[in-house]
């Protein structure tokens, strides 16, 4: 899952050592006082920080679209999308990650004062890149099921039309699964999302980049 504008997951530095034992590691308060001086984005996961690298004009122009049509659909309802910039907490690693998109309902709530680090979202969406769809359907999908406010995640293709859905349902998750032409049904924000208006822009979405 997912996820800025984000892009590729890489570790600080030139290389990460293989051992995760020998890995630099920050607490979080040491992370968040770093990244909010930092001139470009890093993600927080289980005591490491990972640096994010730009993402392709296909996977922007993606998330700009999810923006744009989950905004106009939400417009006179009381949930609003927020865009990349904003950080969702994932307490169970600890985490802190930048989703492609996240939407929340009624009041935001926040990590502290800052107001820079959502700790109640509703929906997260992630569009996946060949770098990071590994992670984003692995220990970030977990993550962000562990969140108690997250009602769905949603993963979204570049290299085809195809939106998947998984959504809580009491103790599991279901799986719904949206292909060319179809209408992603995003239940938790009370939304309807056509994949036309999510890949509009995209010329044949089978020949994205990462």
């Amino acid at each position: 899952m997912a996820n800025q504008t984000t892009g590729e997951r890489a570790t600080i530095g030139v290389m990460a050592p293989p051992d995760p034992a020998l890995r630099p590691r920050a607490s979080i308060g040491e992370y968040l006082a770093a990244e909010r001086v930092a001139a470009e984005k890093h993600e927080y996961w289980g005591g490491e920080v990972f640096a994010m690298a730009g993402a392709s004009f296909v996977h922007n122009t993606i998330v700009a679209n999810l923006v744009r049509e989950l905004g106009v659909r939400l417009l006179d309802k009381p949930c609003a999308p927020l865009p990349s910039d904003m950080k969702v907490f994932v307490p169970s690693k600890p985490g802190f990650v930048y989703p492609d998109v996240s939407v929340y309902c009624s009041e935001p709530a926040f990590h502290d004062g800052e107001q820079d680090v959502l700790v109640n979202p509703t929906l997260i969406v992630e569009v996946l890149s060949n770098s990071t769809e590994r992670f984003d359907r692995g220990d970030k999908l977990i993550g962000y099921r562990s969140v108690a406010s997250i009602e769905q995640v949603v993963l979204v293709s570049q290299h085809e039309c195809r939106v998947e859905v998984f959504t809580r349902d009491g103790d599991r998750w279901i799986l719904q699964d949206t292909t060319e032409g179809g209408v992603a049904r995003l239940g938790s924000i009370d939304c309807e999302l056509p994949l036309a208006g999510v890949y509009h822009g995209v010329a044949g979405a089978s020949v994205a980049g990462g």
